[in-house]
């Protein structure tokens, strides 16, 4: 045999078997010699013979027997067999196989009866300790004259035979490194064929209400271990399934992994399956129930069961006994239900190269102590439960059952190896039928009576009246969330109403404290300008005396050159002045007096005598005062960054190995200027990034609001994106958004190319990108499971619905804003996009009009303090898709053809909330309601000095703004001309001019080049308005660029 054999391996395992033969535990003490015979039969899949063949050896030796005595080892085989065992019985010169008895080879002999081989190996039982019990597997019976003939052999000997399978089950249930690799592996196989096909395939049944048996279904599952695709990476020919998948529902169900799946239909209604999948000959198991429409009863019960699964995991430790785990499962149970009597019998069994060791079951009676590195499978279901919802026979009987592959450790509870979510989430489908239970009868009913064809007949008109009223329900929904939407907002302004802003205050700073502080220097007594760089002071000589001010009153400065004289002339901060939003406008003494700004003059001309020129002073005090004043800027930015900052908690490191780890990732934002690599680790309490350089950034679990996975389809990167709710500091900045990414093809592209499109090196390239993207795809999928295992599905991961994208604008580009389960993201552009769902009032679209291609969103928030989010340019095809998204998350929406000023809006509702509301709240968005236009024209005319949404709004956007509604006085139709000038954001006057002219010519709209703006004063026009270039900046388009 050309087939190598991993030595190391076989010395270790055979060292460990003879080590706890001479231990002489249980049965081990009661054998003198041990035989272990190997025939043919193909129907055997698990035998404890074959199983610790395949453990020494790494394959299985048919008509082979060994026999193990106390001084040697005997192995009786064909010639081919032989050459490959020579490969352990030539120990010369290896000193892993010191303390391993010999081996002896003995050829058979076909034509023979090998009477000379079995009495070889009867001399050498009888040689070893006693010579009159021989161990054996009781259960194990191979076919076959050859293994008959040796069988008898040993009975007409007179030797005695004693079992001890479970004890050489016990040697074998703790698993290497390499094994337990093996079986890591089997169980992420298993892993993925049931999230990716099996829990795909039901979804698609279910949706498409087919009929499909539950043997045709299993048979499905058995083939798709077949396709490469499924099997993350691993070769179809290492992998097979433990045994047939069971697939159980309508009211039948054995908890057992001995019976197969039936040729019933599968009932929509509590769906079990169990599948294990063996890869090189270590197995694997997972057992999970998919719900349709489960009833509340049927999800408690559920959630109950998760709970005892996890109870169960505590107790499964190193050197806990087996009883006592089940047995602190059982109290469990009695304590929190009554659902004792219909937990199964046992819990599960260990699990290695035989799927399941019938010697170490998880009951009350077994006495083993459980060790480190042992894998089970645990299996833990609740039998004939009632439904008492249930209408159809099939419904009222159910069952729950879920399972798992686990790893037993040393002091902390149990790992499981196969992460696949089993929250009631995860497992439930929920179908959005109410009317549908009636339907389903009456169809049935139909299908009894008339047949086939006259269920199609109905189905089809059922599909066309829900098509016709699919609109209206969305309507009556909406009002329903309308109504409760000014319920709840009302009632939570009113409890905030007593809650005053407190306005920022600008910071007063004191040059010195006491007389004894001021500088006494040569220049200050000679009334020059002196700088002191510790205090931060500028010392001005005014009226002959020397006065401090401090750096921090100083607006700016300024020098220039006149004639024979230099003048520097220095403004300083006053009540009125423009101090930005940063800075506060409210002096803590306005009344006082002010010097708003101060002139120095000096001569350039050296008079004799004089050590330099005059103006020299000012120079320097130019130069410095800037110095200075840089310095203090930067260290007021500093401080102004870190405010509002809170305290996190420390990172508890853990020193684990096997942490989930990502390496070769960029981080974004950039800690320094030029972007670093890094890898990316989870440790007990959250992540930490640590640089190439050493930076370290830590994100805590519990101060994540949202883990985002953006996977690579359709993408130039693959991202892990946390939206945090609070910032964190790194690179002298907050941040509340951190990524982490890597590149996975060529962002650029070389023009230069001149090639075939069928070169062999463009066909390689994009053959490597393909696995690239698989092969990272897969590493951050298994980084995120073992993240979620970790923090026990705390911090679970949103991956971006792409199907439900839509092209938007929230800043300056567009680009592909995505749903989730709890958000509304973009986070391969930067700066990212990140919107909680749960944080939003309700969703307006402005500008939607026939003739216009796209529209914008604004979202207004709960906290009405905070600025609305716009986004812009949404091409019109995607409204009626984000409405149906919208009203399934039950959030409200309202559309209309104008746009407002939000911040106008918004300052009216904060200001007089129950006012608002008791003119119909947000009903004046809604185009059916009356008199909304008058409301948005006189909130428009309203002033808005004084609110202040948020406080990094920069001041030239509120001067927009304001501009946005002074086109109110003006005509109509010129206001109707601006609104549709920004159609689409970010393109220049002359592209808008050029889109214009087009949408013109296709409405064959005739457009008149040489006149300046026809259709800006043709009233008759009004319904098509074409794009006017103003003028002058007091004619600015309506609708502007906002930034959220």
């Amino acid at each position: 045999m050309a087939v190598n054999l991993d030595k190391e391996a076989y010395y270790r395992r055979i060292k460990r078997f003879y080590g706890n033969w001479k231990k002489g535990e249980d049965e081990f003490g009661k054998v003198d010699a041990i035989v272990v015979s190997v025939g043919v039969d193909e129907e055997i899949v698990y035998a404890k013979s074959t199983a610790i063949q395949t453990w020494l050896f790494g394959y299985e030796l048919t008509d082979t027997i060994m026999v193990f005595c106390d001084t040697k080892i005997i192995f009786l085989a064909s010639k081919k067999k032989v050459d490959f065992l020579k490969q352990v019985a030539i120990t010369k010169g290896n000193e892993n196989a010191n303390g391993v008895p010999p081996i002896t080879l003995l050829t058979r002999e076909k034509n023979e009866s090998n009477k000379a081989n079995f009495d070889k190996m009867i001399e050498a039982i009888r040689g070893s300790k006693q010579g009159k019990t021989v161990g054996f597997f009781s259960k194990d019976k191979f076919p076959g004259d050859y293994m008959k003939s040796w069988n008898d052999t040993i009975t007409a000997e007179g030797l005695e035979k004693v079992d001890i399978s479970a004890v050489v089950a016990y040697t074998m249930a703790v698993k290497e490194d390499g094994e337990l690799a093996l079986m890591k592996k089997a169980a992420a196989i298993t892993s993925e064929v049931y999230s990716k096909f099996f829990k795909e395939r039901v979804m698609e049944i279910v949706d498409a209400d087919e009929k499909v048996r539950h043997s045709k279904l299993a048979e499905s599952v058995e083939k798709a271990i077949e396709e490469k695709k499924y099997l993350g990476g691993a070769d179809p020919s290492t992998v097979e399934m433990c045994y047939p998948p069971i697939i159980q529902s309508g009211g039948n169900y054995s908890l057992k992994f001995s019976v197969v799946s039936d040729k019933n239909h599968m009932h929509f209604g509590a769906i079990t399956c169990a599948m294990g999948i063996r890869y090189k000959s270590y197995c694997s198991n997972l057992v999970r129930t998919l719900m349709v429409d489960p009833p509340q009863e049927m999800q408690d019960n559920y959630n109950f069961l998760l709970q005892v699964e996890e109870e169960l995991l505590k107790h499964l430790k190193h050197g806990v006994k087996i009883s006592d785990a089940y047995n602190a499962v059982q109290d469990y149970v009695k304590e929190k239900s009554d659902l004792v009597s219909k937990l199964t019998k046992n819990l599960g069994f260990a699990m290695g190269i035989e799927f399941r060791e019938g010697s170490l079951v998880l009951n009350v009676k077994n006495q083993y102590k459980l060790k480190k590195g042992m894998v089970l499978s645990i299996s833990l279901g609740f039998a004939d439960l009632v439904n008492k919802e249930a209408k159809k026979d099939e419904q009222k009987k159910y069952a729950l059952f879920v399972g798992d592959t686990i790893q037993i450790n040393e002091e902390d509870a149990a790992t499981i190896l196969t992460p696949v979510k089993k929250k009631i989430k995860n497992v439930g489908i929920f179908l959005k039928n109410d009317d549908e239970d009636d339907e389903e009868e009456d169809g049935d009913d139909a299908e009894e009576l008339l047949g086939k064809g006259a269920r199609s007949a109905a189905l089809l008109a059922d599909r066309t009246r829900n098509e016709l009223t699919a609109e209206e329900k969305r309507r009556a929904h909406q009002k329903e969330l309308a109504n409760h939407l000014n319920e709840e907002a009302k009632r939570r302004l009113t409890e905030r109403q007593g809650e005053q802003q407190i306005q920022k205050a600008r910071k007063s700073n004191v040059s010195y404290k006491n007389v004894s502080q001021m500088p006494r220097e040569k220049d200050i007594r000679e009334m020059k300008i002196f700088i002191d760089k510790k205090y931060e002071t500028v010392v001005m000589p005014v009226f002959g005396i020397a006065t401090p001010f401090h750096i921090a009153t100083i607006k700016n400065i300024s020098m220039s050159v006149e004639g024979d004289y230099t003048y520097l002339r220095i403004n300083f901060y006053v009540p009125g002045s423009s101090l930005g939003r940063q800075e506060g406008n409210i002096f803590p003494n306005p009344d006082a007096t002010f010097v708003k700004e101060i002139t120095y003059r000096a001569s350039n001309l050296k008079t004799p005598g004089d050590p330099s020129v005059p103006s020299t002073n000012l120079q320097n005090a130019f130069r410095i005062i800037k110095e200075v004043q840089k310095r203090y800027k930067t260290r007021e930015a500093e401080e102004k960054e870190k405010e509002g900052i809170v305290k996190q908690d420390s990172l508890v490191i853990n020193l684990n190995r096997s942490n989930p780890k990502l390496k070769d990732l960029y981080i974004r934002p950039n800690i320094a200027q030029k972007r670093m690599q890094g890898s990316l680790e989870a440790h007990t309490n959250g992540f930490r990034f640590t640089s190439v350089r050493g930076d370290k950034v830590d994100i805590l679990y519990n101060n994540i609001k949202h883990a985002i996975f953006q996977p690579c389809d359709g993408e130039m990167i693959i991202v892990l994106h946390f939206h945090l709710k609070n910032a964190i500091m790194f690179g002298k900045r907050r941040h509340t958004d951190v990524q982490f990414y890597t590149e996975v093809g060529e962002i650029t592209t070389d023009l230069g190319k001149h090639q075939h499109m069928h070169d062999r090196d463009d066909l390689y390239a994009e053959q490597m990108e393909r696995e690239m993207r698989h092969k990272l795809k897969s590493a951050f999928k298994n980084f995120i499971e073992k993240v979620e295992t970790l923090t026990k599905e705390q911090l679970e991961f949103e991956v971006p619905f792409r199907d439900l994208g839509f092209q938007g604008a929230p800043y300056r580009s567009t680009c592909l804003l995505q749903p989730t389960s709890g958000s509304l993201v973009n986070t391969t552009e930067w700066p990212p996009f990140v919107v909680t769902l749960d944080e939003v009032e309700l969703v307006h679209f402005e500008r939607v009009q026939f003739h216009l291609k796209n529209f914008d969103v604004v979202i207004v928030y709960k906290d009405y303090n905070k600025k609305v989010t716009m986004i812009n340019a949404v091409p019109v095809n995607s409204l009626d898709p984000i409405k149906e998204w919208l009203n399934s998350c039950d959030i409200k929406y309202t559309e209309g053809v104008q746009s407002l000023n939000w911040t106008k809006i918004m300052k009216t509702i904060v200001d007089d909330p129950e006012g608002f509301f008791e003119q119909g709240g947000w009903s004046f968005l809604d185009p059916e309601s009356e008199g909304s236009g008058a409301e948005e024209d006189s909130e428009s005319e309203m002033e808005d000095e004084t609110f202040n949404p948020s406080a990094d709004e920069e001041e030239q956007e509120e001067e927009d703004s304001d501009e946005d509604y002074d086109s109110d006085t003006e005509d109509s139709n010129y206001s109707g001309e601006s609104e549709g000038s920004e159609e689409e954001s970010g393109k220049d006057w002359d592209e808008l001019e050029e889109e214009a002219r087009r949408a013109d010519r296709e409405s064959q709209y005739v457009e008149d080049d040489t006149t300046a703006a026809p259709a800006a004063n043709n009233n008759n026009n009004s319904s098509k308005k074409r794009k006017v270039r103003p003028s002058a900046p007091s004619s600015a388009p309506s609708k502007k660029k906002r930034r959220s």
